[in-house]
């Protein structure tokens, strides 16, 4: 994770807020309550689960994994990211929706949100449906460096989530116009997200 700290203002930060809360009660709505287990113990299983190469499965068994009740709030936060995009690859929506409210607690609890928080932010909110959220992070990101990689990935997102596909060529071509000079800088997060990077490059260069 990189060491820079995102310098939002107050009205985006506000904005994203709202798109949060938006997210958490959506997906706690659809959770199943009955006998769930505390967010920590969740995280281990969840984790352990998604390490042994397990598919999705929504009866199987919990796999031992370490306790993550020693880690910092930024690990704790990066490690709901990584087990929500390993379920969100293998198509186990139900586990997505679970976790979700979990990881955007953890990011919330954070004091301060750095670019790569932002888009792990957007990215959760793109893969449960909450375009709001993906684009309030991609506007706070291209506040801070308008062009940003991941600022113009998630931007373009956004726009095709909200059917505003006039938008999201736009972004793409921001995104071919200065992919070559940004990937040139080796940013710590742009190596970390070098596939979502890769992809939305091919995708804009396909696009008419």
């Amino acid at each position: 994770m990189t060491a820079e700290r995102g310098l939002a203002g107050a009205l985006p930060w506000a904005v994203a807020a709202i798109a949060l809360l938006a997210l958490v009660a959506l997906v706690a709505g659809q959770r199943i309550a009955r006998d769930r287990p505390g967010a920590a113990s969740a995280v281990a299983a969840e984790d352990g689960s998604a390490q042994s190469g397990t598919g999705g499965d929504a009866s199987r068994a919990p796999v031992a994994a370490p306790d993550i009740s020693n880690l910092t709030p930024e690990q704790r936060a990066e490690r709901l990211f990584n087990v929500i995009m390993t379920r969100f690859e293998e198509r186990d929506t139900a586990r997505v929706q679970f976790l979700a409210p979990m990881a955007l607690q953890a990011y919330q609890q954070l004091p301060r949100l750095t670019i790569d928080d932002r888009y792990h932010l957007g990215r959760i909110g793109a893969v449960t449906g909450i375009a709001q959220l993906t684009a309030a992070q991609a506007d706070t990101i291209l506040r801070i460096r308008p062009t940003h990689l991941l600022g113009l990935v998630l931007a373009a997102q956004g726009a095709r989530m909200r059917g505003d596909d006039s938008a999201a060529r736009a972004f793409d071509k921001r995104l071919l116009a200065v992919q070559a000079a940004e990937l040139r800088k080796q940013l710590p997060e742009y190596a970390q997200h070098a596939n979502d990077i890769a992809r939305a490059i091919d995708g804009a260069k396909s696009r008419p």
